[in-house]
This record gives C-alpha cells, sequence and structure tokens, in this order.
C-alpha cells in the first residue's frame, strides 16, 4: 500500500511529490505523459526523484475507485493509497457530434458507475478506442450485456490485457455523426447514412481525464473543473487536487504552488490516520 499516489507528472504533481517523499511517505508518481515543457524544470525535477528514489511509472490512469482505502487503476495495474492527488491539467478532449449536448443526462452519460443502473438489460454503447473504453464496458457489465463499442472510425488503441477482454464485445467502426430521439436518446446516425437503434450511450472517449475521475470519485466541480478548499482538498477526504484541473490561474508557477499546498495537506492527513488505520 502507499501513503500517497500522485495522478500527473506535471508541475504540480512534481512539486507535490517533493513534499510526500521528504517526509518519508511512500509515494508513487504516475502519468502517461509529460504535462509541461520546461526543459530545465522537468530535469531538476527528475534529478530530485533519483535522489529522493521517488517511484515512477509511465501508464494511464483509467480509473480512480473508492473504497476502504483508494484504488488507482491502469491498464496492467492496481495500487492502493490511503491518499490520491489528482493534477492531470486540462484536457480539450471533444466528441463532435451533433446533438450531443441535447442529450446529455437523457441517454448520454460520462459514469458507468453512476448511471449504469439506469440501463439495466437494456442496449447500451461505448463510445471509445481505447482501454479506458474497453475499461468502462466491463463495468456496464454488471448492468446489461447487450454493449457495444462505437470507436468513431478510429483503430482500437489497446494493450494486451485489454486486447483479449474487448473480443467479448460488439465492435462499430462506424463514424458518428448525429445523436436522435425525441425525449430521450433512441438512435445513432453513422456518416455512411446508416443507423442503429440505441438505449443510451457512455462517453470513455480518448483516456480518462480529471472529470472523468471526478464523476467516479463524486467530487464536486465547477464545469470540468475540481473544486477545492485553501489545502487542496476536495469534498472527499483524501482525495486532493491541484493545477489546471482545478481550473484556477492557469500558469507553472500556480501549479508549483498549488502542489506544493496538497503535498503539506496529504502529509497532515495521512499522519492523522496512521495511527488509526496501523498500516
Amino acid at each position: 500500500m502507499y501513503d500517497v499516489v500522485i495522478i500527473g507528472k506535471g508541475p504540480a504533481g512534481i512539486s507535490a511529490f517533493l513534499y510526500t517523499s521528504k517526509a518519508n511517505l511512500k509515494t508513487l508518481l504516475i502519468g502517461k505523459a509529460e504535462t509541461f515543457s520546461r526543459e530545465s524544470l522537468q530535469e531538476q525535477s527528475e534529478a530530485q526523484e533519483i535522489s529522493l528514489g521517488v517511484e515512477r511509472l509511465e501508464e494511464e490512469v483509467i480509473s480512480i475507485e473508492k473504497k476502504d482505502f483508494f484504488e488507482v487503476i491502469t491498464a496492467n495495474n492496481k495500487f492502493i493509497a490511503k491518499a490520491v492527488l489528482i493534477a492531470t491539467g486540462q484536457t480539450n478532449k471533444k466528441l463532435e457530434v451533433d446533438r450531443l449536448s441535447d442529450f446529455e443526462g437523457k441517454g448520454v452519460s460520462y459514469c458507468t458507475s453512476c448511471d449504469g443502473f439506469f440501463y439495466n438489460d437494456l442496449k447500451v454503447g461505448v463510445v471509445g478506442f481505447k482501454d479506458y473504453a474497453i475499461y468502462e464496458a466491463i463495468e456496464l457489465m454488471e448492468y446489461t450485456k447487450d454493449i457495444t463499442i462505437f470507436t468513431n472510425e478510429r483503430a482500437l488503441e489497446l494493450t494486451d490485457n485489454f486486447k483479449k477482454q474487448s473480443e467479448i464485445f460488439k465492435i462499430n467502426h462506424k463514424g458518428i455523426k448525429a445523436l436522435e430521439g425525441n425525449d430521450f436518446l433512441e438512435k445513432i446516425i453513422f456518416n455512411d447514412g446508416t443507423n442503429e437503434v440505441i438505449d443510451g450511450i457512455f462517453l470513455a472517449y480518448e483516456s480518462a481525464a480529471t472529470a472523468d475521475f471526478a464523476n467516479k470519485l463524486g467530487l464536486v466541480t465547477n464545469g470540468e473543473s475540481i473544486k477545492v478548499d485553501i489545502n487542496q482538498q476536495t469534498n472527499v477526504k483524501g482525495v486532493f487536487a491541484a493545477g489546471d484541473c482545478t481550473g484556477d490561474f492557469i500558469q507553472i508557477v500556480n501549479a508549483v504552488d498549488q502542489g506544493a499546498m496538497a503535498g503539506k495537506s496529504m502529509v497532515e492527513y495521512v499522519r492523522s490516520i496512521r495511527e488509526k488505520i496501523k498500516c
């Protein structure tokens, strides 16, 4: 078990790990890609990571779940942590489909664990083409077995673990033009003029991002930004957020400051619960 898992290797995440590592908290820094471009800052941070012996993993996080502790899930691993920092920046991923916004909450969802139970034994789709889409489809199997992966003309980009699991689902590679229905979603209209009747779709396009993690954990948000207090604590105890994902002034210096505060707060939080959990 880790004391802290930090998701995001930009300035906020790196600033936080400096605090948690120096405080002897067992820390994992995880992320697929660097979220900043200042080479000097990156080189300095990597040297500090080596000197502190921080564990660093090059993987995409596809889900964060709250159980007894926090489970941070990647394509190949699952990590247990007492506290989690979301420092994933802001993403601009958008699915350009006519009338998509018309059916949000009326057949279009962004969270399988939040809304999956509405679709018991119904026909649903997951829109996406990476591990994240397959993971969400697997989560939906608790509610229905009639699940199709809609890739929207993208080739599947899956790790070996999810390639095998994707074989249990129907795969539709057609480009999506529009959604159609009256009060609720009823059909997907494809670019070739064909359509498919559907009860609901879950968007898991590209990779999991800030809003996706917030939905899974029940975090209070403002649009796609996570709300935090002055200590970078979210409304869920043990979950902190820092950097661009909080929607604050988007500059590296601000991300560094927030990361430092989050790191300090996580040290205090983990130390406060260690005696209670005896681990």
